[in-house]
């Protein structure tokens, strides 16, 4: 899985990232990707990635309408999503910390 590109605020300058927040930073990158990927799902079942009859893009967009469900998934996560990163990250941390 492709990780979750980061850009750059304007006028800020970059710093250096410590082991721990380097790891923290993937521990949070990994909580989004898992949101994303339960999110992919349920737009799948909730038939977002189906082609309309009418005026549907033929054999391309059947090929690629699972990726542009995903891409949508990771947006909606990166946005904030439902919450499910969070709790995934917390969780995360409690097992790295052995609580």
């Amino acid at each position: 899985m492709d990780p979750i590109q980061m850009q750059p605020v304007a006028g800020a300058k970059p710093r250096a990232m410590s082991d721990e927040t380097a790891g923290t930073q993937a521990m949070r990158d990994a909580a989004i990707e898992l949101e994303a990927t339960f999110l992919a799902e349920m737009l799948k079942s909730a038939g977002l990635h189906e082609t309309s009859e009418t005026f549907g893009g033929g054999v391309g967009e059947d090929q690629f309408s699972s990726l542009l469900v995903r891409e949508q998934a990771r947006a909606i996560a990166r946005a904030g999503g439902i919450g499910l990163a969070e709790t995934f990250f917390q969780s995360m941390m409690e097992a790295e910390n052995g609580h």
